[in-house]
């Protein structure tokens, strides 16, 4: 059974390569990526693969029995037809089964929205496409705020929109252990997880980051048209924007949501301390 993931030299595509060769032996895993060469560090067979071209799946997806389909980092309005590209490919070379990473968010009233209702359409692609399926939808990652620490510290405070409203919060490393499953196990066929662990509010957050990290962090909420131009002046409109969107969703409540992850991979997921004990471990 060979089996291809797209976008492999990115985080996530990368953590679902690993735990697959884990599955099913790394002679069984193909890896595409837009750039070959920066995914060569995972040890597998790698082929090019750029969501805007058809053609290069046509070739990456030659003999290939299931594939992982990263949803894309574009803007939203280009990522149906790219990842309609994937699709059809696919369907063109005979693949059975493709798995696709979606996302957890409001699909109206909110900056994030218009990329949530992109993977709800590229959802509705994959369940009309023949193709066996299975869709999980993605919580906030972990990691960044972990990443961003430097700057907390320096800041002293978290400050966000989200106000008391609460996130389930997941990790690449988690995703990629679903994802590998949800991949080689046929019976989660037809199947949408939304794949998230404990709902957390930002205090909460901030506290366990504390604990882990023996910080002193405080949780400020700004309001949601504050917090929009702080985050469009640091990194510009469109990704200001999306994320200042993100932490609204979060405080009306659109992460809040029930896990499927156990139904998923057969274990509970990592408890958020647990996620930031293993990331400080993975940095030290």
């Amino acid at each position: 059974m060979k089996i291809a993931v797209t976008s492999a030299s990115g985080k996530l595509g990368a953590s679902i390569v690993k735990h697959l060769i884990k599955e099913i032996g790394k002679e069984n895993v193909i890896g595409i990526a837009r750039t070959p060469e920066k995914a060569t560090h995972l040890g597998v067979e790698i082929r090019k693969g750029d969501y805007n071209n058809k053609s290069d799946f046509e070739i990456a997806l030659q003999g290939v029995n299931a594939v992982l389909l990263v949803s894309g980092m574009d803007e939203p309005q280009k990522r149906i037809e790219q990842h309609r590209n994937v699709i059809e490919a696919a369907k063109k070379n005979g693949v059975a089964k493709i798995v696709y990473t979606s996302i957890i968010g409001a699909e109206e009233n909110n900056a994030f929205s218009p990329i949530v209702q992109t993977n709800r359409q590229t959802e509705k692609d994959i369940r009309e496409s023949g193709l066996d399926w299975v869709i999980g939808r993605n919580g906030i990652y972990i990691e960044p705020d972990l990443e961003y620490l430097e700057t907390y510290i320096k800041e002293g405070e978290i400050r966000n929109c989200a106000e008391n409203g609460k996130c389930a919060y997941t990790s690449r490393v988690e995703l990629g252990y679903a994802y590998a499953k949800m991949l080689v196990e046929n019976k989660h066929n037809g199947n949408t997880y939304n794949l998230v662990g404990e709902a957390i509010t930002q205090t909460e957050l901030t506290n366990y980051i504390n604990k882990v990290f023996n910080t002193k962090l405080v949780f400020n909420p700004v309001s949601e048209k504050d917090y929009l131009e702080e985050r469009k002046a640091a990194l510009g409109d469109f990704i200001g924007t999306v994320i200042a969107g993100i932490y609204q969703g979060i405080k009306e409540g659109a992460n809040d949501v029930a896990s499927d992850f156990e139904k998923a991979t057969g274990r509970k997921h990592a408890t958020p301390l647990k996620m930031m004990e293993s990331f400080k471990l993975k940095i030290n």
